[in-house]
């Protein structure tokens, strides 16, 4: 399974009675235009639908996509989690929404891009470290 991705959350509302609603907020380990995958220990069934919010930090501000709708297209257990993968009713997203959900996507890439560079460079900072910091050999005389 994919690693989380950074600085985003989906919140969802669960209903438990006639009255009693449950606010549960989840991570996400993919996303693109068309749908995402998530975890969590709320279960759901392939077939059910489910309405996303989804919020993403940023350092000065939020971007949020509310009121996304999707689909349960499959379901995998983790050990007490579940992955569900969801594909959005891109029929019924309005242009605004898609727009936003647009935005995210690329700000996340961008992010990956630079996470992933950040650690590929690491290795080699932490080399030039250890070569840097080894005490000389002390010759044989």
């Amino acid at each position: 399974m994919h690693e989380q991705l950074p600085d985003i959350t989906a919140r969802f509302r669960i209903r438990h009675g006639f009255f009693r609603k449950e606010t549960v907020e989840a991570r996400l380990y993919e996303l693109n235009g068309y749908g995402c995958v998530m975890k969590t220990d709320k279960i759901f069934e392939p077939g059910d639908n489910v309405v996303l919010d989804l919020i993403m930090d940023m350092p000065v501000d939020e971007i949020t996509v509310e009121g996304l709708s999707g689909l349960v297209t499959e379901k995998r257990k983790h050990c007490s989690n579940f992955f569900y993968s969801i594909d959005f009713n891109r029929a019924e997203i309005p242009e605004t929404l898609t727009e936003r959900l647009q935005r995210v996507v690329d700000v996340l890439i961008k992010k990956q891009a630079l996470l992933s560079r950040r650690s590929s460079d690491q290795p080699n900072n932490l080399k030039e470290m250890v070569r840097y910091n080894t005490p000389p050999a002390a010759s044989a005389s």
